[in-house]
């Protein structure tokens, strides 16, 4: 794992092992988070994590099905997943790749809001 607090995604992307194997790479941890680089290939074959998720969409287009729901995603685009639901990647571009970040205790965290602001 690396030890760079700047993660690119071309030098991610370099990092992921080849076809067929899985097309997910953890890049840097933090405390309770842990963020890395998932990238599929044809099918999307995962299911509920333990633990609060963030997408950030590096690149590629596709749609997104969470809980039953889908909605399309862009490049840029950034989509949450708490805790034990069920999602999934569908029809994705060839070159698609999203950071993904996990974060906090197993089963989630609690949805009180804190404070934080970039400024």
């Amino acid at each position: 794992m690396s030890t760079d607090w700047l993660l690119g995604v071309a030098d991610a992307v370099a990092k992921l092992p080849a076809p067929p194997a899985e097309q997910f790479l953890y890049l840097l941890d933090h405390g309770t988070a842990k963020i890395g680089l998932y990238a599929p290939r044809g099918t999307d074959p995962q299911g509920p994590h333990q633990r609060d998720e963030i997408y950030m969409i590096c690149r590629g287009t596709g749609s997104f099905e969470r809980n039953g729901e889908r909605r399309s995603f862009v490049t840029g685009d950034v989509l949450f997943v708490p805790a034990g639901m069920a999602h999934r990647f569908v029809d994705f571009d060839d070159d698609f790749a999203a950071w993904v970040i996990f974060y906090g205790p197993p089963g989630g965290e609690a949805s009180a809001p804190v404070e934080d602001s970039p400024g």
